[in-house]
């Protein structure tokens, strides 16, 4: 792994104890401004994050081999939703009101339609690289996976693509969806579907 490589996986750490520190402040002195730097770290310091490594190393769609000398954006860009990923309550907590979730997965670069419910525990690991339509609904821990690594001799192969839920498409929970998938208009998805990379669903 490249240094620069190395230095983003320590981003998730930072803002841990960025977030440990403000709940430190908050109790040992409440009020307006440890609320907000708390927020701020747990919300806006990761899009910002990933917003600026997006314009010098944008995510390459397509495979690439995770171990070389180059630096990886995915790897970096992964790191930077790292915390979502292991604290998967703080997104829970945008759900709650309608509209929001959406809202916030639009910072990342996500196209993202009209009227989407999306249940409390829905599981996204690549935020920017998700297309969805109007009036869909994406039912109870369905996993949207943009990225695949599979081994490959002595290195591990990274395949990238974004995955497309078109308008009026209802997928049922526990779902599974690799990357490139694509759900078709207006498409009854049954629960626990698998949908494998670049995969058409009907």
């Amino acid at each position: 792994m490249t240094l620069a490589g190395r230095a983003v996986a320590l981003f998730p750490v930072a803002i841990l104890a960025g977030m440990l520190a403000c709940l430190v402040w908050l109790c040992h002195a409440p009020g307006l401004a440890p609320a907000a730097a708390l927020l701020a770290v747990s919300y806006v310091v990761p899009v910002a994050a990933f917003r600026a490594h997006q314009a010098v190393w944008p995510i390459k769609i397509g495979a690439t081999h995770l171990g070389g000398r180059r630096y990886v954006p995915w790897w970096g860009a992964h790191q930077l939703q790292y915390i979502y990923i292991a604290l998967p309550q703080l997104e829970a907590l945008l759900r709650i009101v309608p509209g929001l979730y959406s809202a916030w997965l639009r910072l990342w670069g996500a196209r993202i339609g009209r009227r989407v419910h999306w249940t409390p525990n829905v599981d996204i690991s690549d935020r920017s690289l998700l297309e969805v339509g109007d009036d869909v609904v994406i039912g109870h821990r369905t996993a949207l996976y943009a990225h695949l690594i599979r081994k490959s001799k002595d290195n591990l192969l990274l395949y990238v693509k974004p995955i497309c839920i078109e308008s009026d498409a209802f997928v049922g929970g526990y779902s599974i969806f690799g990357p490139g998938v694509r759900i078709k208009a207006g498409a009854n998805i049954d629960g626990e579907a698998r949908g494998y990379p670049n995969q058409v669903l009907r």
